[in-house]
Parts: structure tokens; sequence; C-alpha cells
């Protein structure tokens, strides 16, 4: 039996706001919201997806699952990131560390990795 991913599903207070955020971060594409949720997919449609669901409560804790992306140019995408509404977080990562973790509009945590 072969298993495949297909999305990875995101809570959040405010799942189309979210959605276009994310989008805009990877260049992928906000497909037609519902009310069961709101669906991002890459521009060839053949890749996983996130997909942002409506919840009630604010996240509280550190992330248990996170993504890890990578930037040409790691200081100036944080730079980007951060002016768009993400944060620095420190979640016991070294200080010398090639990685920056930073938060996005509603807390959740994510990597942006040097280039390898």
């Amino acid at each position: 039996m072969e298993i495949r991913w297909e999305a990875l599903t995101i809570d959040a207070r405010e799942p189309l706001s979210l959605a276009r955020w994310w989008a805009r971060t990877l260049g992928w594409d906000v497909m037609d919201p519902d009310p069961a949720g709101v669906e991002v997919r890459p521009p060839d449609r053949h890749s996983s997806s996130l997909f942002f669901v409506r919840v009630d409560d604010a996240k509280l804790t550190k992330n248990r699952l996170h993504l890890d992306l990578y930037a040409e140019d790691q200081a100036a995408a944080v730079d980007g990131l951060i002016a768009r509404g993400a944060t620095r977080a420190t979640v016991g990562q070294p200080d010398d560390a090639e990685w920056v973790v930073l938060r996005d509009p509603e807390g959740n945590e994510f990597c942006l990795l040097e280039p390898r």
C-alpha cells in the first residue's frame, strides 16, 4: 500500500488571511475558499498543499511540526517576511544556527534555512 502526502492542515483564526500570507510567501496560489477552509497550492498543482481551517482558539504552545524553507538570500528573505508580519522566535535553537526561526502572523513557527 502506497501512502502519499496530500496536504498539511493548519488551524487558523483567520484562514483566508493566513492562506494569502503563505501563498505570497511561497509564490503559491490561493484556491477557491469554501466554508471547510482555504487551500494554497503551488503553481504546478501536482505537489502537496497547505489547507487552512478556522478555529476559535488561539495557538498557545510551540508547534510539534513545522515547515523548513530556504531562500537564496536568507537575510533579505527574513527582513521581507518580518516586514509582512512574521516575527523572530526563540525555541531553543543554538546561537550560531544556520537557520532562523520565525512565526507567521498567527504564531506558527517555521524555519528559514540558508541555501544548500
